[in-house]
Protein backbone atom coordinates (compact mmCIF):
# COMPACT_ATOMS: atom_id res chain seq x y z
CA UNK A 1 0.00 0.00 0.00
CA UNK A 2 1.32 3.56 -0.63
CA UNK A 3 1.90 5.92 2.04
CA UNK A 4 -0.52 8.41 2.57
CA UNK A 5 0.67 9.72 5.15
CA UNK A 6 0.90 13.69 4.92
CA UNK A 7 4.05 14.82 4.22
CA UNK A 8 5.03 17.40 7.28
CA UNK A 9 6.09 21.23 6.27
CA UNK A 10 9.38 20.66 7.60
CA UNK A 11 9.88 17.94 5.41
CA UNK A 12 8.41 19.51 2.47
CA UNK A 13 10.52 22.71 3.13
CA UNK A 14 13.78 20.36 3.38
CA UNK A 15 13.04 18.47 -0.35
CA UNK A 16 12.32 21.66 -1.69
CA UNK A 17 15.96 23.04 -0.40
CA UNK A 18 17.81 20.12 -1.63
CA UNK A 19 15.90 20.41 -5.29
CA UNK A 20 17.27 24.02 -5.23
CA UNK A 21 20.77 23.05 -3.86
CA UNK A 22 20.96 19.90 -6.72
CA UNK A 23 19.63 22.58 -9.67
CA UNK A 24 22.21 25.73 -8.20
CA UNK A 25 24.86 22.79 -8.45
CA UNK A 26 23.76 21.96 -11.63
CA UNK A 27 23.77 25.69 -12.80
CA UNK A 28 27.29 26.27 -11.16
CA UNK A 29 28.46 23.94 -13.63
CA UNK A 30 27.52 24.97 -16.99
CA UNK A 31 28.71 28.70 -15.93
CA UNK A 32 31.77 27.55 -15.00
CA UNK A 33 32.14 25.40 -18.36
CA UNK A 34 30.80 28.52 -20.11
CA UNK A 35 33.76 30.42 -18.69
CA UNK A 36 36.42 29.58 -21.73
CA UNK A 37 33.87 30.29 -24.15
CA UNK A 38 34.08 33.96 -23.30
CA UNK A 39 37.44 34.19 -25.18
CA UNK A 40 36.11 31.52 -28.27
CA UNK A 41 32.46 32.19 -28.98
CA UNK A 42 30.96 35.06 -26.66
CA UNK A 43 27.23 35.52 -27.74
CA UNK A 44 25.83 32.79 -26.16
CA UNK A 45 27.40 33.36 -22.84
CA UNK A 46 26.72 36.50 -22.93
CA UNK A 47 23.25 35.78 -24.53
CA UNK A 48 22.47 33.60 -21.54
CA UNK A 49 23.65 36.55 -18.66
CA UNK A 50 20.33 37.78 -19.83
CA UNK A 51 17.95 35.17 -18.01
CA UNK A 52 16.86 36.74 -14.33
CA UNK A 53 16.22 33.27 -12.50
CA UNK A 54 17.27 33.74 -9.30
CA UNK A 55 18.87 29.77 -9.28
CA UNK A 56 20.57 30.61 -12.54
CA UNK A 57 22.07 34.49 -11.39
CA UNK A 58 23.19 32.86 -8.03
CA UNK A 59 25.08 29.93 -10.40
CA UNK A 60 27.54 32.59 -11.48
CA UNK A 61 28.85 33.64 -8.20
CA UNK A 62 31.69 31.40 -8.28
CA UNK A 63 32.89 32.01 -11.82
CA UNK A 64 32.60 35.62 -11.59
CA UNK A 65 34.71 35.89 -7.85
CA UNK A 66 37.50 33.65 -9.68
CA UNK A 67 37.59 36.26 -12.72
CA UNK A 68 37.28 39.14 -10.59
CA UNK A 69 40.03 38.08 -8.30
CA UNK A 70 42.52 37.12 -10.77
CA UNK A 71 41.89 39.90 -13.39
CA UNK A 72 42.58 42.19 -10.52
CA UNK A 73 45.78 40.51 -9.44
CA UNK A 74 46.84 40.96 -12.86
CA UNK A 75 46.13 44.69 -12.75
CA UNK A 76 47.53 45.36 -9.07
CA UNK A 77 51.17 43.58 -11.07
CA UNK A 78 50.99 46.69 -13.60
CA UNK A 79 50.70 49.59 -11.16
CA UNK A 80 53.42 51.70 -10.42
CA UNK A 81 52.70 50.65 -6.86
CA UNK A 82 54.06 47.29 -7.21
CA UNK A 83 57.09 48.33 -8.63
CA UNK A 84 58.46 49.19 -5.42
CA UNK A 85 56.75 46.38 -3.00
CA UNK A 86 59.66 44.64 -2.14
CA UNK A 87 61.65 47.80 -1.31
CA UNK A 88 60.85 47.05 2.34
CA UNK A 89 63.06 44.05 3.76
CA UNK A 90 60.31 42.45 5.16
CA UNK A 91 58.52 41.51 2.16
CA UNK A 92 59.45 38.18 0.96
CA UNK A 93 58.26 35.97 -2.08
CA UNK A 94 55.36 34.22 0.04
CA UNK A 95 54.66 37.48 1.32
CA UNK A 96 54.35 38.92 -2.11
CA UNK A 97 52.24 36.52 -3.62
CA UNK A 98 50.05 36.71 -0.09
CA UNK A 99 49.69 40.61 -0.66
CA UNK A 100 49.18 40.06 -4.40
CA UNK A 101 46.30 38.10 -3.68
CA UNK A 102 44.64 40.49 -0.81
CA UNK A 103 44.83 43.45 -3.13
CA UNK A 104 44.11 41.83 -6.56
CA UNK A 105 40.57 40.70 -4.55
CA UNK A 106 40.19 44.40 -3.43
CA UNK A 107 40.78 45.76 -6.86
CA UNK A 108 39.01 43.56 -8.43
CA UNK A 109 35.85 43.56 -6.21
CA UNK A 110 36.20 47.88 -6.71
CA UNK A 111 36.28 47.60 -10.78
CA UNK A 112 33.56 44.81 -10.54
CA UNK A 113 31.18 47.08 -8.43
CA UNK A 114 32.25 51.00 -10.05
CA UNK A 115 32.63 49.81 -13.35
CA UNK A 116 29.45 47.55 -13.13
CA UNK A 117 27.63 50.52 -11.57
CA UNK A 118 29.22 52.99 -14.18
CA UNK A 119 27.81 50.47 -17.18
CA UNK A 120 24.27 49.67 -15.87
CA UNK A 121 23.79 53.43 -15.44
CA UNK A 122 24.97 53.92 -18.78
CA UNK A 123 22.82 51.13 -20.12
CA UNK A 124 19.76 52.49 -18.22
CA UNK A 125 20.32 55.60 -20.01
CA UNK A 126 19.54 54.57 -23.51
CA UNK A 127 16.47 52.71 -22.48
CA UNK A 128 17.66 49.47 -20.82
CA UNK A 129 15.95 48.19 -17.77
CA UNK A 130 18.02 45.47 -15.95
CA UNK A 131 19.00 44.60 -12.71
CA UNK A 132 22.22 46.03 -11.07
CA UNK A 133 23.97 42.73 -10.85
CA UNK A 134 23.38 41.86 -14.13
CA UNK A 135 25.11 44.60 -15.10
CA UNK A 136 27.95 43.48 -12.80
CA UNK A 137 28.06 40.08 -14.65
CA UNK A 138 28.48 41.69 -18.25
CA UNK A 139 31.60 43.75 -16.36
CA UNK A 140 32.68 40.26 -14.47
CA UNK A 141 32.58 37.90 -17.45
CA UNK A 142 34.33 40.41 -19.73
CA UNK A 143 36.93 40.57 -17.77
CA UNK A 144 38.30 36.57 -18.30
CA UNK A 145 40.65 38.47 -21.03
CA UNK A 146 42.50 40.45 -17.95
CA UNK A 147 42.10 37.40 -15.88
CA UNK A 148 44.42 35.19 -18.47
CA UNK A 149 46.76 37.73 -19.17
CA UNK A 150 48.06 36.33 -16.14
CA UNK A 151 49.20 33.73 -17.64
CA UNK A 152 51.23 35.90 -19.83
CA UNK A 153 52.06 38.31 -17.47
CA UNK A 154 53.40 35.97 -14.41
CA UNK A 155 56.00 34.21 -16.81
CA UNK A 156 57.19 36.74 -18.29
CA UNK A 157 58.07 38.49 -15.19
CA UNK A 158 59.26 36.07 -13.53
CA UNK A 159 61.87 34.57 -16.19
CA UNK A 160 62.63 38.43 -17.63
CA UNK A 161 62.80 40.20 -14.04
CA UNK A 162 62.46 37.96 -11.20
CA UNK A 163 62.52 40.78 -7.94
CA UNK A 164 63.25 43.66 -9.99
CA UNK A 165 60.00 44.32 -11.26
CA UNK A 166 58.96 45.06 -7.54
CA UNK A 167 61.62 46.95 -6.44
CA UNK A 168 62.26 50.29 -7.18
CA UNK A 169 64.93 50.48 -10.27
CA UNK A 170 66.61 47.67 -11.58
CA UNK A 171 66.66 45.49 -14.48
CA UNK A 172 62.84 46.12 -14.82
CA UNK A 173 63.31 50.06 -15.46
CA UNK A 174 62.77 51.50 -19.51
CA UNK A 175 61.67 49.10 -22.49
CA UNK A 176 60.88 46.07 -20.37
CA UNK A 177 58.44 47.52 -18.28
CA UNK A 178 56.60 49.18 -21.80
CA UNK A 179 56.37 46.26 -23.11
CA UNK A 180 55.04 44.35 -20.42
CA UNK A 181 52.60 47.33 -19.65
CA UNK A 182 51.42 47.29 -23.50
CA UNK A 183 51.07 43.87 -23.45
CA UNK A 184 48.50 43.99 -20.30
CA UNK A 185 46.37 47.23 -21.67
CA UNK A 186 46.12 45.10 -25.09
CA UNK A 187 44.37 42.94 -22.75
CA UNK A 188 42.37 45.33 -21.23
CA UNK A 189 41.19 46.63 -24.64
CA UNK A 190 40.18 43.00 -25.31
CA UNK A 191 37.97 43.29 -22.46
CA UNK A 192 36.72 46.39 -23.27
CA UNK A 193 35.73 45.00 -26.47
CA UNK A 194 33.69 42.13 -24.61
CA UNK A 195 31.84 44.90 -22.13
CA UNK A 196 30.47 46.47 -25.83
CA UNK A 197 29.25 42.76 -26.78
CA UNK A 198 28.06 42.25 -23.73
CA UNK A 199 25.60 45.08 -24.15
CA UNK A 200 24.69 44.39 -27.33
CA UNK A 201 24.24 40.33 -26.59
CA UNK A 202 22.81 40.61 -23.36
CA UNK A 203 20.38 43.48 -23.43
CA UNK A 204 20.21 43.16 -27.32
CA UNK A 205 21.13 47.21 -27.77
CA UNK A 206 21.66 48.09 -31.26
CA UNK A 207 25.06 49.39 -31.83
CA UNK A 208 24.47 52.82 -31.41
CA UNK A 209 23.00 52.08 -27.82
CA UNK A 210 25.74 49.74 -27.21
CA UNK A 211 28.34 53.15 -28.29
CA UNK A 212 26.12 55.51 -26.34
CA UNK A 213 26.34 53.40 -23.25
CA UNK A 214 29.94 52.83 -23.06
CA UNK A 215 30.66 56.62 -23.86
CA UNK A 216 28.12 57.23 -20.84
CA UNK A 217 30.20 54.40 -18.61
CA UNK A 218 33.50 56.25 -19.74
CA UNK A 219 32.57 59.29 -18.41
CA UNK A 220 30.86 58.19 -15.32
CA UNK A 221 34.02 55.94 -14.49
CA UNK A 222 36.21 59.17 -15.51
CA UNK A 223 34.23 61.44 -12.74
CA UNK A 224 35.06 58.45 -10.31
CA UNK A 225 38.57 59.13 -10.62
CA UNK A 226 38.97 62.88 -10.87
CA UNK A 227 35.95 63.16 -8.05
CA UNK A 228 38.71 61.95 -4.84
CA UNK A 229 41.01 64.68 -5.74
CA UNK A 230 38.87 67.19 -6.44
CA UNK A 231 36.92 67.12 -3.17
Amino acid sequence: MSDLRPVKPVQQADRRGGQLARAGEAATGVWWRRVPHVLTAPEPVFSALAETDDVDVDARSEPVLAITILAGMAAVLLTPAWGGVMDDPSVDGLVLVVVTFVAGLFYGAAGYFLLGLALWLGAKAVGVEAPFKIARQIVAFAAVPMALSLLVLVPAIAIGFGADWFRTGGDDEGTGRTVLVCIGLAFATWSLGLVGLGLRWTFRLPWRGVLTALVLATVIVAAFAVLPSAL
